[in-house]
């Protein structure tokens, strides 16, 4: 009788060196607040998409989107001061 095996590793077996670096975990701590802005914006838009949307439902899928925008602001500029800082 022949066994059959996968010639893959196990798909939840990590290495070592397969865990995020420090600046990598660095890099998703900064971006955490765009991130979140993130879901909430797709929270909103999976909630309207299968009804009519209303007053209220455009105020809140503007805010989520604008929510974003500042988020994605404030991330590329913190990255703008990371990269002078490293420059000096």
């Amino acid at each position: 009788m022949k066994h059959i095996v996968t010639v893959q590793d196990a798909v939840t077996a990590f290495a070592p060196f397969m865990e995020p670096t420090d600046a990598e975990l660095d890099a998703i701590e900064r971006e955490a607040p765009l991130i979140d802005a993130e879901l909430e914006l797709l929270d909103v838009q999976i909630a309207l998409l299968d009804r009519p949307v209303t007053p209220l439902g455009e105020r809140r899928l503007r805010r989520a989107a604008n929510k974003v925008l500042a988020a994605r602001c404030e991330v590329a500029n913190r990255l703008g001061e990371v990269r002078e800082g490293d420059a000096a």
